[in-house]
């Protein structure tokens, strides 16, 4: 028998040891990992075989001849908390750790189709004149009673008032926004506000109410009075309500809402949930809710649209603009940054290309710029005198020492 051929034999037979133990107990190398991936997001392992995970994990096997490696692709499962030796795991970057008390919680209500927002509030005697109010005046509702509770799913007879309805609640146990507006720098502070145990609705009214005061004035022209926004308000009230209704409200956390002359910064506490993607979020392709009765409530009442559109239409605010809001995801927060407004100022397509590359805060050298560019030097430092003026750039120095920057 060929060389090759004897290798290939003592190949497949292990894989034929390997899958035989498979069917009798699931497991690997690293059995730890295979409860991560079953408990989160899925995943794929390429060795080993080892000991049990319970409940039985969904997975598949195969070969890959290419390489003489054997794959596991283990799925997200539905019965969570998967447990390795009386313990849950998950992936934190290439290692997997032992979850710790309050991520198994979730894991058990996941496990169950269970949320936070729907398990029983620990105070029931509630007020909601807040909510009444909005209710009244956002969608003419003038009968308020328990029944309306029960419809919009903050109530129900066996177990009183939820976590939603507490969220809700004139006054409540919840963290809610820490605000600060900074002036030219972090260690200047014009104003500081935190909302917390009120209703969110409150929360976001009042938030709203201090980005008034900040980026919004008006212009007197002739007999009318315009009102200018340095920052779109339809942005940050979507920003703010996707803040307060998607975040993770079993963590005393604040959303913390960071004001700058030049942009806005709304991070939020928990990533995202369980089942989309960074790509899926900011594409806007799917909705996962987490709170669903709080989502189902701002919908009603106007302040959002109900399939996950908020990203998609922020940045619709911003077409046209040379600012672009940002957004950063992490495990742990969502982070949003918009900027203020700034007007096309009639650059050309190209002067435009090298606008994103220069910095506010920073001269740069053409050293700095051209590479970034597809032009060559010459042109590059053509487009930004013609930039110059036009007021756009500030241009510093001569010859080889000379600097650009935003105006």
């Amino acid at each position: 028998m060929p060389e090759w051929r004897k290798k290939q034999s003592y190949f497949f037979t292990i894989v034929f040891c390997v899958f035989s133990r498979i069917i009798y107990t699931i497991g690997l190398e690293r059995t730890q990992t295979v409860c991560a991936f079953s408990n989160y997001n899925g995943g794929e392992i390429f060795f080993g075989i080892d000991d049990s995970i319970s409940p039985q994990p969904n997975y598949t096997l195969e070969t890959q001849n290419n390489d003489m490696t054997i794959k596991l692709t283990v799925k997200s499962g539905a019965q969570k908390p998967y447990l390795y030796k009386s313990k849950a795991y998950k992936r934190n970057a290439t290692a997997t750790i032992e979850v710790d008390t309050l991520e198994f919680s979730r894991l058990v209500l996941e496990g169950k189709n269970i949320r936070f927002e729907e398990l029983p509030y620990k105070e029931q005697n509630l007020t909601f004149e807040v909510l009444h109010n909005k209710l009244r005046e956002n969608i003419q509702i003038e009968t308020f009673n328990l029944d309306t509770l029960k419809t919009l799913s903050l109530y129900d007879n066996a177990n009183g008032y939820n976590n939603a309805a507490g969220l809700l609640a004139d006054k409540n146990h919840f963290s809610g926004i820490d605000l600060v507006k900074f002036g030219e720098n972090i260690s200047i502070i014009q104003k500081r506000a935190i909302f917390e145990n009120i209703s969110v609705l409150d929360v976001y009214e009042k938030s709203i109410g201090v980005f008034r005061d900040y980026y919004q004035y008006g212009v007197i022209r002739g007999a009318d009075r315009k009102k200018i926004e340095k920052i779109p308000e339809a942005a940050f009230r979507e920003a703010i309500a996707n803040a307060l209704i998607h975040r993770v409200w079993d963590v005393d956390s604040q959303i913390r809402v960071l004001m700058f002359d030049d942009r806005i910064e709304i991070i939020s506490p928990g990533g995202l949930p369980s089942g989309i993607t960074v790509d899926e979020y900011l594409g806007g392709k799917i909705s996962v809710l987490r709170n669903r009765n709080l989502v189902n409530v701002f919908y009603r009442l106007g302040f959002v649209e109900f399939f996950g559109t908020g990203v998609t239409r922020i940045k619709q605010l911003y077409e046209g603009n040379l600012a672009k809001p940002d957004f950063e995801v992490s495990e742990n927060t969502i982070k949003i940054v918009l900027p203020v407004l700034e007007d096309n100022l009639n650059l050309t397509e190209d002067e435009h290309t090298v606008y994103k590359i220069l910095s506010k805060t920073m001269l740069k050298p053409i050293s700095e710029i051209a590479p970034y560019v597809p032009f060559g030097k010459s042109k590059t430092t053509q487009l930004l005198k013609a930039m110059g003026r036009k007021g756009v750039v500030i241009i510093e120095g001569k010859g080889r020492g000379t600097k650009y920057s935003i105006k």
